[in-house]
């Protein structure tokens, strides 16, 4: 998964770092009940921010209350790596509270290669282990990962020209 950015990729990763910014980003992010657990900013420019999302049970869609009952809490992980070389790396870890379901993957934010701004890239694994339906689950997963990412590049854009 990609986004580009109008923020340049110095203005984004100061926004990754600016605990208003997340948040913010939290209760924009449609959640019922979300929480920033923890973000550590050091002074080598390492960022470590760790969320709670969570959907109460009557939102979730059939597919998902199949293996799972009750509201549903999502815990995601993401590290971030100063900017070295025009660009910033991070980890990103999921899991979903007391679910066997998890995601893993790897971002890079560089400069976008046409115009200015940046570009962000994506490779996430989804895994839900659960005989039968794991597939659909990783399928609906996948898709509301699409539509985040977007309504997070968006809410990102709108922070940075509010704030800079």
């Amino acid at each position: 998964m990609a986004a580009e950015y109008e923020g340049s990729v110095e203005q984004v990763h100061e926004a990754f770092g600016d605990e208003q910014y997340w948040l913010a980003r939290l209760a924009d992010s449609g959640a019922d009940d979300y929480s920033l657990d923890s973000m550590t900013v050091d002074a080598g420019g390492d960022i470590d921010v760790i969320t709670t999302q969570t959907l109460r049970a009557d939102r979730l869609p059939g597919v998902v209350t199949q293996f799972h009952r009750g509201d549903l809490s999502f815990v995601r992980e993401e590290t971030w790596t100063p900017i070295l070389g025009r660009q910033a790396t991070a980890t990103v870890n999921g899991s979903i509270t007391d679910a066997p379901a998890t995601l893993s993957g790897t971002t890079v934010l560089a400069p976008a290669k046409s115009g200015g701004g940046s570009h962000l890239e994506f490779n996430t694994t989804v895994e839900v282990r659960v005989p039968l339906v794991g597939g659909k689950i990783e399928n609906f997963i996948g898709g509301a990962l699409v539509d985040l990412l977007i309504a997070e590049q968006r809410f990102t854009t709108v922070w940075i020209t509010e704030n800079t």
